[in-house]
Formats: structure tokens, sequence, C-alpha cells
């Protein structure tokens, strides 16, 4: 019983961690200009910004954030399936 309280107190601890560190990567952030075209991104790999000879691209950015969503969500789905997570990653030291 002990353990699973444990267990629990340290996922939220690991989750509580990854937030505060996705708010300092969103707070980096990176532009690319070429051609009429700029491209703003930040370090939690999100598209902040996009426009195309002047023009904000808002929905592009929303369908490119959308995609990364969709891909990560299937990245983490066939981490668990091959190797059990992040346990799997660690060598089972968790």
């Amino acid at each position: 019983m002990f353990n699973k309280f444990q267990q629990a107190q340290n996922l939220m601890k690991m989750r509580s961690q990854a937030m505060q560190l996705k708010k300092k990567l969103e707070a980096i952030s990176h532009s690319e200009e070429k051609d009429g075209v700029k491209v703003v991104v930040n370090g939690a790999q999100e598209v902040i910004k996009l426009e195309i000879d002047g023009v904000d691209r808002k929905d592009v950015v929303e369908l490119i954030n959308k995609a990364y969503k969709e891909i990560q969500k299937e990245a983490a789905k066939k981490m668990m399936e091959e190797g059990g997570g992040l346990s799997g990653l660690l060598g089972g030291m968790g």
C-alpha cells in the first residue's frame, strides 16, 4: 500500500518537474526568415508564428502544431509498446 502511495507521489513530482521544464522551453524562441517566409518556433518545438509575404498564417500554425501533437502521441504509444516507456529508456532503473 505504501509503495503505491510513494509511486503516486513520485509520479506527481515528475509531472510537476516536466511542466516546469516545458514552461522554460516555451520561453525560448528562434526565428528564421527566407524569401518572404518567416517562422518562429519555441524550445518546446511548437510553431509560434508563421508569416508568408507579411501575412500572418495562424491557420497553418494551428495545423502544424496539431500534427506535431498527434505524432507525439503516436510516438509515446509506440515507446510504451516497445520498451515500457520511460522505465524502458532508463533500462529498468526506475
